[in-house]
């Protein structure tokens, strides 16, 4: 499988602007800008992208994990903080707040660290990953 985004960018770093489209359209001609990334602009940024690209597929990774052990959710919460210092992203941080029918804290814990290792996108990071989990 394979999936694709476009970004196109027109001017200079700090006056230009660009747009983002994704495969699916979910993205479409989305606006970025130097602003965006690193003031108050309107638009999005690719930390923010990664960001999301990181809760979605470590809650995914851990809905599998937590199926396969045969326990049942009921929902699953995570957001995800990238870490950008002068030019690098130094760390992502998940926080994770689950409601899973019968499951120990114990096993919850485990089955956040194995996802938290095991996922794609976290597998694509050369950073430091972070995660505080919590059963409701």
């Amino acid at each position: 499988m394979k999936r694709n985004a476009t970004a196109v960018w027109n001017g200079s770093l700090k006056e230009g602007s660009g747009k983002l489209t994704t495969q699916s359209k979910t993205l479409e001609n989305t606006q970025y800008s130097f602003k965006s990334r690193f003031e108050d602009g309107v638009g999005t940024n690719p930390e923010e992208l990664v960001a999301a690209a990181h809760a979605g597929c470590f809650t995914m990774q851990l809905s599998a994990f937590i199926g396969e052990a045969g326990f049942e959710i009921e929902s699953i919460t995570t957001q995800c903080a990238i870490n950008l210092v002068t030019g690098t992203i130094i760390g992502s941080h998940l926080t994770v707040n689950a409601k899973i029918s019968g499951i120990s804290e114990s096993v919850f814990q485990e089955l956040v660290a194995k996802a938290e290792k095991n996922c794609p996108i976290s597998k694509l990071f050369n950073t430091e990953i972070t995660t505080t989990a919590t059963l409701l």
